[in-house]
């Protein structure tokens, strides 16, 4: 039995079902909650939040490693959910990421900026706790960027207030089920339940920070809903990522990395790379490269280890992938693997895609499509190929490919994304601050800066 699973799933009538995202069979029931729950949390957090400040760094970043350990031990329960709700087949991975990813933040370091000392003088910049920082997450990554949310507002005095995906909330609430074992009450808060509690949850005048991870046209909406208390937002929304392969390029050496950098998670990771242009020298051998990875890939469902690929998380991102594979190859575009469904291994799978043969303007290189389909365009200019990678709106990652690395490391300047990567794409660090440019979002996430985001300053001079 998982005893995480049973803490925080609910009686039918009192919640809506999960279901796993291979199988399509009932998971459990999350909680429903309401607006009137959401105005008791904040209430509660505004309370706790003082009490917490005050025991201080070193006392709050002893919590949290307790909380890091917890949830190691608890690793498999927790990947279960994580697998059964999301499909990924690294759920238990998952755990143990959201578990260093907290003690990174826990022990970073931050420490007051002496701004001016001349002997008569000092002037210090101090940082100070925001009050109540809201949370609200994306079913691709559930508990880990959770983690990537609340870790850093602990560390730095807040209390947290915490809105789920609706697709992949019970995972999410067992989480939280294990700080609030190591933490006061009412620090930490979850709440599950439609986009209405998340809208009124932006726009509460009792929230002090707003930590969203999704779709860029929702993270509009929550820059509007925002305007009227002032909340400070950080914001990692979609990201289109482009990336560049060089002439001269081993294709062999690099098709691995290049094609994992592409389908992690079945494509559903914000920072996969998700439309590559190749020297015309090279395309036709990396288009066959990539096609001989996507068919070979195992996939089926996460809770097989032996698979790498799992389904599409849910029907709407599903009918998403459909289409925009289906609108390229009636426009006459290559499909050199995969471009169709897999419903002998579930209704949500769709097999790995290499699309070949595609220009920009394509609705599958100029759209975000978050799941397994990789469109390879072909260029002769490096020039233009920079031009057409910085011509959409989103810049979250982007990569370079290629032998020099320093032709590599002057074209990576160039693009306009957050991060760059070179001869791999996607890898994050707790440690190095990440975010996004453009439509892709602003606001940094990890290490000190990600501490920073989380505070307000305050200059004090003696």
């Amino acid at each position: 039995m998982n005893t995480l699973l049973t803490s925080v799933s609910v009686a039918d009538e009192e919640g809506y079902p999960i279901l796993d995202a291979s199988t399509r069979d009932l998971v459990g029931y999350a909680p429903k909650r309401t607006t009137a729950d959401l105005e008791v949390l904040i209430k509660t957090a505004t309370t706790a939040q003082p009490g917490w400040a005050v025991l201080g760094h070193a006392e709050r970043s002893r919590l949290m490693n307790l909380v890091a350990d917890e949830i190691d031990k608890h690793a498999v329960e927790l990947g279960e959910i994580i697998t059964a709700e999301q499909g990924k087949t690294g759920g238990q991975g998952e755990a143990h990421g959201a578990a260093m990813w907290l003690r990174s933040a826990a022990n970073t370091i931050l420490d007051t900026q002496v701004l001016a000392d001349d002997g008569t003088t000092r002037s210090e910049l101090h940082y100070a706790p925001l009050g109540v920082v809201a949370s609200i997450g994306p079913w691709n990554f559930p508990v880990m960027i959770t983690v990537w949310h609340i870790a850093p507002a602990l560390r730095m005095g807040n209390t947290v207030v915490v809105k789920p995906s609706e697709n992949t909330p019970l995972s999410v609430l067992a989480l939280l089920g294990i700080f609030q074992r190591f933490l006061p009450d009412g620090v930490v808060n979850g709440i599950s339940g439609d986009r209405e509690v998340g809208a009124a949850l932006a726009a509460h005048p009792g929230i002090a920070k707003i930590v969203f991870t999704g779709s860029t046209p929702t993270g509009r909406r929550i820059v509007e809903s925002s305007a009227n208390n002032l909340a400070r937002l950080t914001l990692e929304l979609g990201g289109n990522d482009a990336g560049i392969v060089l002439p001269g390029t081993d294709i062999e050496s690099i098709a691995d990395k290049l094609f994992w950098g592409a389908f992690m998670n079945s494509g559903q990771v914000c920072a996969a790379l998700k439309r590559v242009y190749v020297h015309e020298s090279l395309y036709e051998e990396t288009v066959a490269a990539l096609a001989e990875r996507a068919k070979n890939a195992p996939m089926g469902s996460g809770h097989d280890k032996s698979n790498r690929l799992g389904p599409v998380q849910n029907p709407s991102q599903f009918d998403i992938v459909s289409r925009l594979v289906d609108d390229a190859r009636d426009s006459g575009a290559r499909i050199a693997a995969g471009g169709e469904p897999a419903p002998e291994l579930g209704p949500l799978f769709y097999r790995a895609t290499i699309v070949a043969d595609i220009e920009d303007g394509a609705a599958l290189v100029d759209e975000e499509q978050f799941g397994p389909v990789l469109p390879v365009i072909k260029y002769s200019d490096v020039d233009d190929a920079v031009r057409r990678a910085n011509g959409n709106d989103q810049g979250l990652g982007a990569s370079v490919w290629g032998p020099d690395v320093e032709e590599a490391l002057r074209i990576a300047e160039r693009m306009e994304a957050g991060t760059v990567w070179i001869n791999q794409h996607g890898g994050v660090d707790p440690s190095i601050p990440f975010g996004g440019t453009k439509a892709s979002g602003y606001g940094l996430e990890f290490g000190v800066e990600g501490l920073k985001a989380m505070a307000a300053t305050k200059v004090i001079r003696r």
